[in-house]
């Protein structure tokens, strides 16, 4: 845990990240989530009070959001035929940066894309496309 003042008011934002997916970095990315969990129980004995603890499966989960150009420019790059879905596992990359040059590094690993799909309404003054992400793991720095 950080100890020390605030110096200038900076900390990492929105602004100060930088998102990269399968080696090309996204600047028309809007939103980026990920996270994991591992399954844990406490197991009961004698008295009222757990006696020890059991652990399960480790799951990670992660989504994007990217404007409907950045989608397209990934459609293009691909083989005639092929869909999102047919692409080979990636990594999503996103490193925080600031004032300071603190870089924290997070990786997302394994991705792939399970669906496609667009919705536009009448009044959007812009195309964001959300995707939930199927992912192997997280490694958190």
């Amino acid at each position: 845990m950080n100890k020390l003042p605030l110096i200038n008011g900076q900390q990492h934002s929105w602004s100060s990240i930088e998102v990269s997916i399968a080696g090309n970095i996204v600047t028309g990315i809007t939103a980026v989530n990920y996270n994991d969990s591992v399954s844990k129980e406490n197991h009961y004995g004698a008295g009222d009070m757990p006696v020890h603890r059991g652990r399960g499966k480790y799951e990670a989960k992660a989504s994007i959001t990217l404007y409907n150009y950045e989608v397209e420019a990934i459609l293009a790059a691909l083989p005639k035929g092929q869909r999102l879905q047919d692409i080979n596992p990636f990594s999503i990359i996103v490193s925080y940066l600031d004032d300071s040059n603190e870089v924290i590094t997070h990786t997302v690993r394994n991705c792939e894309f399970n669906s496609n799909s667009r919705g536009i309404s009448q009044g959007d003054t812009k195309i964001a496309v959300s995707f939930d992400l199927i992912c192997s793991h997280v490694e958190w720095n």
